[in-house]
């Protein structure tokens, strides 16, 4: 089940850094892969800075965050 959980927050963070990224998104399964490595990102750069809370809430902007950061890379390396 958790691995569910993680895949469902992947999705909803990649949507959110889609969004919150000018240009939109990279379909659903480009979100869901964003989304995944964004929240792996996400943990490692939090853990670096002291992590927020736990939680589903907490997980949530974790991995938003990683996933806006690898979404404005990504983006970053396809203008070059």
């Amino acid at each position: 089940m958790g691995f569910l959980w993680f895949l469902v927050i992947g999705l909803v963070a990649g949507w959110l850094a889609g969004t919150f990224v000018k240009g939109g998104g990279f379909g659903r399964i480009g979100d869901l892969i964003a989304g995944v490595i964004g929240a792996v990102l996400g943990g490692f750069l939090f853990s670096i800075f002291r992590s927020l809370g736990g939680g589903l809430v907490g997980s949530l902007i974790v991995a938003t965050v990683g996933a806006v950061v690898l979404v404005f890379i990504v983006r970053r390396i396809k203008r070059a």
